[in-house]
């Protein structure tokens, strides 16, 4: 039999009372977590979002409600009116505020039945696979974790809005809806029923809607907004996420990333009461590259890049020799007192670095007065102490070395930095560590498609003293663009946007676009650009691996409400799906076989 609720209404949340209500009647709402049934007593854990409440049947209060209470299961929906009393002594719980109290149950009304669910609905669920997980999903945002974790999620984007407004930052929302200039990802299109053939794209960023509302004089900007990007997902990566997106006229970079710094200072503070210390490290993209190999690094431990080309340009090695006589570098790492590693554990390092296109790891065992090694033969004894000074070795190191083109040594040994740093228990999980990266190259070259490709987006301006270079070296003219890293990731990126007509055409000539090709694709920014456009600059904070990494998760998917999977799929919803024949005709559409063979959605992972 299922109550009614009628007139009666909850007057504290599960996670609310102490000893202080000691005596006070109550209404208390909720999901039954457990029921133990001993005999004479029975006790039920009532759940909500706030917390956990103990509540006691007792027959010699009443025997009916005793009786009753015998029939409660799992995830029950029930109310319960009672009494706060004190814990008997000794049975207290001090891990939990409730933890001295417990209620003495005088009426029960059972709101709803639940089935049995297909998981525990408590911190074990880990266990059970994500894809079940994230087909209940509704069950799965029931426990605790995942509740405490979107609570945190709405504190900082709250204390983000506060924050803004503020600083005199106006909210502004753009399109949804918008045309596709695949610059960038791969854009999700949206067929238009009205305009037969053509496509809508959903913003991979509203980059150029809110530099035209800098345009339009609006000073400052601010937005939090749904991004799609249509590519190969990951722990931190999904097809739809959350931007803090902001915008400013009459800025530099040190405007944007003063403001940047205090309203993270001002999030850490609110929502885990941490102090983060201002003004953030500075690294510019070079020094970046050439001490952690990485643009994004985690600076919470050493293990630092060190380069040895210079030394082994004219070793006897030619593995080292030859790499560097074409182009390439040699350098190493220094892992600190791990000369027990096995040959075994060597080979496994060397496969690791294999994924990132290292053709081998050279290693070197700091012994009293010597080097074990396969390599040793081919150094001097100079050439010996010169490396060991450079990379501050001692008796017990592990040497470990990569030789070949800059960009493959520094992937595969900052890779194999990261990977060390977990394994030997280097990194201090509960640190947090800003650094900004500035200085980015402003080109890269696509060796497939044999053209040069915004490294950021076509709409980052250049440092006005590599202008110049534009002619000679693209690749060397760096950008005005700054990246804010946190613990190795990257929580913010933005540049000092284009402003000058002239300046922007100049980038789409080096991108190899035509005038009519980006007269077709930007002309209405062209034209904006054109109408009196204020120096501008903005950035991006990726708000759900910002809150991933307040709530110290490993995935973004634990601090979404409904994440897809790795394949871009929803088991909850069972999207994406097939639609009816008459909606393709609504559209003009017809579908044809794929060439690749994707996993459908109902596959999961």
């Amino acid at each position: 039999m299922i109550d009614k609720l009628g007139d009666l209404r909850r007057t504290h949340h599960c996670g609310q009372l102490t000893v202080d209500n000691e005596g006070q009647a109550v209404v208390l709402m909720g999901w039954v977590q457990r029921r133990r049934d001993l005999g004479s007593l029975i006790f039920v854990d009532l759940r909500d979002r706030e917390g956990i409440t103990q509540v006691v049947f007792n027959p010699e209060t009443d025997s009916a409600l005793h009786e009753k209470a015998h029939s409660i299961r799992h995830e029950d929906v029930i109310a319960v009116t009672g009494t706060v009393g004190r814990r008997p002594e000794g049975m207290e719980n001090a891990n939990m505020l409730t933890g001295g109290i417990e209620v003495t149950s005088l009426a029960l009304r059972i709101l709803n039945r639940a089935q049995t669910p297909p998981f525990l609905i408590d911190e074990s669920t880990d266990a059970v696979s994500e894809t079940v997980r994230l087909k209940y999903r509704h069950l799965d945002l029931r426990r605790p974790r995942l509740q405490r974790n979107l609570v945190l999620r709405h504190k900082a984007a709250f204390s983000v809005r506060q924050f803004l407004d503020s600083r005199g930052f106006l909210e502004v929302e753009t399109p949804m809806l918008t045309r596709s200039t695949p610059e960038g990802a791969r854009d999700y299109l949206v067929p238009s029923r009205v305009n037969p053939g053509h496509f809508y794209a959903l913003p991979q960023s509203p980059q150029l809607f809110k530099q035209l509302l800098m345009v339009a004089g609006f000073d400052k900007y601010f937005q939090i907004v749904k991004c799609f990007r249509d590519e190969d997902l990951r722990a931190d990566r999904q097809p739809e996420f959350t931007q803090i997106d902001m915008e400013m006229s009459f800025v530099g970079e040190e405007d944007v990333m003063a403001v940047s710094e205090e309203m993270v200072k001002t999030v850490f503070r609110e929502v885990l009461g941490v102090s983060v210390g201002l003004p953030c490290p500075r690294l510019t993209y070079q020094e970046a590259m050439s001490r952690f190999g990485i643009d994004r690094p985690d600076t919470r431990f050493g293990l630092e890049l060190k380069d040895l080309s210079d030394i082994a340009a004219d070793c006897g090695f030619k593995v080292f020799s030859g790499a560097v006589q074409s182009g390439g570098v040699v350098k190493a790492i220094n892992a600190k007192g791990c000369i027990d590693f096995s040959r075994k554990d060597i080979d496994e390092l060397g496969k690791f670095v294999e994924i990132y296109k290292a053709k081998g790891l050279a290693w070197i065992k700091v012994k009293e007065g010597q080097w074990q090694s396969p390599v040793a033969k081919f150094f001097t004894d100079g050439e010996k102490k010169t490396i060991e000074q450079r990379l501050e070795a001692e008796t017990g190191d592990l040497l470990l070395i990569v030789a070949d083109q800059p960009r493959i040594v520094n992937d595969a040994l900052g890779q194999l930095r990261n990977h060390l740093g977990k394994k030997l228990g280097l990194i201090d999980e509960k640190a947090f560590s800003f650094v900004w990266v500035t200085h980015f190259p402003l080109l890269d070259y696509d060796e497939e498609e044999k053209r040069y490709v915004a490294l950021h987006h076509p709409f980052t301006a250049p440092l006005e003293e590599d202008y110049d270079l534009f002619e000679t070296d693209p690749l060397s003219v760096r950008s005005r663009a700054y990246d804010l890293v946190l613990n190795g990731s990257e929580i913010g990126g933005g540049s000092i946007r284009v402003h000058q007509i002239e300046v922007q055409k100049k980038i789409f000539n080096a991108l190899g676009m035509t005038p009519d090709e980006y007269q077709e694709k930007f002309g209405f920014l062209l034209s904006a650009l054109d109408s009196g456009a204020p120096p501008h600059g903005g950035i991006a904070f990726g708000l759900d691996r910002l809150v991933m990494i307040l709530c110290a998760e490993s995935s973004i998917r634990d601090v979404m409400a409904f994440p897809k999977t790795v394949s871009a799929s929803c088991p909850l919803t069972n999207a994406p799906s097939i639609v009816s024949p008459d909606q393709l005709d609504d559209l003009c559409l017809k579908i044809q076989k794929c060439k690749k063979d994707n996993a459908s959605p109902e596959s999961g992972e």
